[in-house]
């Protein structure tokens, strides 16, 4: 016998598939938002099997298309546009978009307002979200110049983010360095030292983010934060609703990252949902169940983005074509058997 609170529950669920479906039939103009918005409703509709629990929207990260975006941008002949990326997403059933930043052609800087708008239309007219986009910043490094740069990069594309309707913007708080550690960029100074001047540079960040209405989402991804404690004692020192943790789940360098996982993710801004719990050069494929329990008993509700990595940036002959696919087919698997 289902008890109110279930049919209150489904009697909303019925309710948003429906509004999902009429915004659709209402849209619908072209092959193309026909594609997204058939993808995007069997993808629902397979997440929101009978049970409880949201219908998770799956986003995907472009930077899973790295290299190829890079190929185009750069000419150096094949690649993918990130347009033409839009298109892709929509016809492989993803619901939405994380467009990140040095993928813009202009990239540093700031992209002019006819691409950004294009750009946001076209997602529209798939029937794509854009879940959040992301920047190169470094905040660990001894070097005041270095770090008043990077808050004025972040500020730019914060304002980038609001007019794509990107709710996040993620940031880094770990060394950007290739092979260098927070402590041979911050030379003589503790942990808490670099801590805290990270803290001020995020702090003067989320003061714009909270002007423009975008979230600065703290990615754990480098050296400086390695365990939850450290994510959450970073992003807690900031002390604002502007800024958060996103939990990428490739990063977590303890024995056993799922605790860590556990221990962010009820305060998750967003996700970077990885094939991989310990680094893509490792075998062990992360336990997509058990992450999915995790990601539903913390009460999150906002997108999933999935992102696959290269093991040798490319060399390993990685196809985000052929792998990226099978990543999404178990992960809406997964939603569905959590629900």
């Amino acid at each position: 016998m289902i008890n109110p609170q279930q049919q209150q529950q489904q009697s909303r669920r019925g309710f948003i598939k429906a509004a999902s479906v009429l915004a659709v039939a209402a849209a619908a103009g072209t092959a193309g938002v026909a594609r997204g918005a058939a993808a995007t409703q069997e993808s629902n509709d397979a997440a929101a099997a009978p049970g409880e629990g949201p219908p998770y929207k799956v986003s995907l990260n472009a930077y899973s298309f790295s290299k190829l975006l890079n190929d185009f941008n750069k000419q150096r002949g094949g690649g993918i546009s990130l347009m033409a990326l839009l298109e892709w997403c929509a016809k492989n059933g993803f619901d939405g978009i994380d467009p990140t930043g040095y993928f813009f052609p202009t990239y540093p800087d700031v992209p002019p307002d006819d691409f950004v708008n294009n750009l946001k239309r076209k997602a529209f007219s798939l029937g794509l979200g854009i879940s959040g986009t992301g920047v190169r910043n470094n905040f660990t490094t001894a070097e005041k110049s270095e770090r008043d740069a990077s808050v004025k990069h972040i500020k730019q594309w914060v304002e980038v983010a609001a007019r794509l309707g990107a709710p996040v913007l993620r940031v880094f708080a770990d060394t950007q360095m290739k092979s260098a550690t927070w402590q041979q960029v911050a030379p003589g100074l503790s942990r808490d030292d670099v801590q805290k001047y990270i803290v001020d540079a995020l702090s003067e960040c989320t003061e714009q983010g909270k002007k423009y209405g975008v979230i600065i989402g703290v990615q754990n991804h480098g050296d400086f934060l390695q365990t939850a404690e450290q994510q959450l004692a970073l992003v807690n020192a900031v002390k604002s609703e502007w800024c958060g943790p996103i939990v990428d789940t490739g990063y977590y360098k303890t024995p056993d990252p799922y605790k860590e996982i556990e221990q962010v993710a009820p305060h998750a801004v967003n996700w970077q949902i990885k094939e991989k719990p310990f680094g893509q050069e490792t075998d062990t494929p992360t336990d997509l169940i058990k992450l999915m329990k995790i990601v539903r008993a913390s009460g999150y509700r906002g997108y999933l983005p999935i992102e696959t990595l290269s093991k040798n940036k490319g060399a390993d002959g990685y196809d985000p074509f052929a792998v990226v696919p099978p990543f999404l087919k178990k992960l809406r698997e997964a939603i569905q058997q959590t629900a």
